[in-house]
């Protein structure tokens, strides 16, 4: 198993190898220390191949990779680019428009509405743009970046993000907009104060002194400062061409958002059942108090920390000890990082009031129409709460309810188990949706949730719905 130890070897297994069990019968060592390797939780800490021919087979194995894994997406979705009219992210990228996870053949929304979890699960109906997501490379795992990320981190620092075994999957459109604008609390009146650049090392002081105090900007520095991970570091086990410095918290949270970089999440066991991870928005950490998609730690510093000691690291600390781990001073770094983050603000949202519900004087029809399936026939409010649309829970959607369980390109796709209640507001800006990303456009996550939770939505009310969301 790639990720697992190997046992002492047993008398009887040793007698085998060296006396043999007679003709046909003889058991090699390679096969009898395979069935002898047990399933670890840690990551072979020596690796025995020489980084050269590592990496020219990786190099060799990735466009069979690629290949399976875009079969994959053409499969489940409608990959083309349809832009929504008139609705654009904070900087002006288009929104993507539709349903675009694809039907089994014969079948419509409505037919599948109609049936119960019983009976899609039985007949296979279940969408496959509803299962699981896989990373482009599920058994090998990592933090993958898309080229308009690798490209402008180059130009800025000379770091180069890219691997020499993989590439990101979903196309770009699909993605939040690059660079994403960033607010502050503590400074509505600024508005984007990204200026439209992406924040890096090479550029924050420059940027933020004299709008943030030292604390905060001791903070940031941090956030854009790179530190070693677990594909990028100076070691013979990593996935760039050249030892490599390693990664910033704002390389994946960029600008204090997100830029469509993906990863798999550090606290599952075994590899096949670890989550595709889509990196949330760090705006609004200030509302929340739950932090992680399933580990429910409690407070922005603990996140924090734990990224830095383990998840940077697939959640393994012996092997952040080999590749350099970076233990974070909790009274000072960790403070600085934290309080920053803590300022990071949703963006406006000129139709909503003081609750956070629509004012009526500024709301469309649809839109309040939406508001009113939000908070009632919908049940979303349930879960998603105004005037920030969380409830600081988690909650268990139990989809296994529609399919049986299966393998995806390394990924086994059964119980997801209880995730987080991530904020919607500003949900427009941060596609693509569900923790895993499988989740496309929004009109994907209505259908999506009109199946799981049973609610028969009419066609115009789907559409109201989105509407409503486009506006939070």
């Amino acid at each position: 198993m790639k990720n697992g130890y190997r046992w002492v070897l047993g008398l009887p297994v040793l007698a085998m190898l060296m006396f043999g069990l007679g003709a046909g019968t003889a058991v090699t060592k390679e096969k009898a220390e395979k069935a002898a390797t047990p399933a670890s939780s840690y990551s072979p800490v020596v690796i025995k191949e020489d980084f050269a021919v590592t990496m020219e087979r990786m190099k060799k194995e990735k466009p069979q990779i690629m290949s399976r894994q875009m079969d994959l997406l053409k499969k489940r979705y409608d990959l083309s680019h349809k832009a929504a009219k008139d609705v654009t992210m904070s900087r002006g990228k288009a929104v993507q428009e539709g349903v675009r996870v694809n039907l089994p053949d014969g079948i419509t929304w409505e037919k599948l509405a109609a049936l119960t979890p019983e009976e899609i699960k039985e007949k296979g109906l279940w969408p496959a743009g509803f299962l699981p997501l896989p990373h482009p490379n599920h058994p090998e795992g990592g933090m993958v970046f898309a080229k308009y990320h690798i490209d402008e981190i180059k130009k800025q620092e000379g770091r180069d993000l890219t691997r020499f075994d993989l590439d990101f999957d979903l196309p770009d459109h699909f993605l939040p907009e690059f660079p994403p604008a960033m607010y502050l609390t503590t400074r509505p009146d600024l508005g984007d104060v990204s200026q439209g650049k992406v924040i890096t090392l090479m550029n924050y002081y420059e940027l933020f002194n004299g709008i943030l105090n030292p604390k905060q900007l001791e903070g940031l520095r941090l956030l854009v400062t790179p530190f070693p991970q677990q594909q990028f570091n100076q070691t013979e086990d990593r996935r760039s061409e050249l030892p490599s410095r390693g990664v910033t918290c704002f390389d994946c949270h960029t600008n204090g958002h997100a830029n469509g970089a993906t990863h798999l999440v550090g606290d599952i066991r075994p590899q096949e059942f670890r989550h595709r991870l889509d990196i949330p928005t760090l705006r609004g950490v200030n509302i929340q108090r739950l932090f992680g998609s399933q580990r429910a730690l409690k407070s922005v510093e603990d996140f924090t920390e734990f990224e830095q000691r383990a998840a940077y690291f697939d959640g393994d600390p012996v092997i952040g000890t080999k590749k350099g781990i970076n233990i974070l001073d909790r009274g000072h770094q960790v403070h600085c990082m934290a309080e920053f983050q803590e300022i990071l603000d949703f963006p406006p949202a000129p139709k909503l009031n003081i609750y956070g519900k629509l004012d009526p004087k500024k709301a469309n029809d649809s839109e309040l129409r939406g508001q009113e399936i939000f908070l009632n026939k919908g049940q979303c409010a349930v879960c998603h709460q105004p005037p920030y649309y969380t409830d600081n829970l988690m909650h268990n959607l139990k989809t296994e309810r529609f399919f049986k369980p299966q393998m995806i390109n390394g990924r086994m796709a059964n119980m997801d188990g209880p995730i987080k209640t991530f904020p919607l507001r500003g949900i427009k800006d941060s596609p693509p949706y569900l923790h895993d990303g499988r989740l496309l456009t929004l009109e994907d996550t209505v259908e999506f949730f009109n199946l799981v939770q049973g609610l028969n939505l009419t066609d115009q009310e789907k559409k109201d719905l989105v509407a409503f969301l486009r506006v939070l």
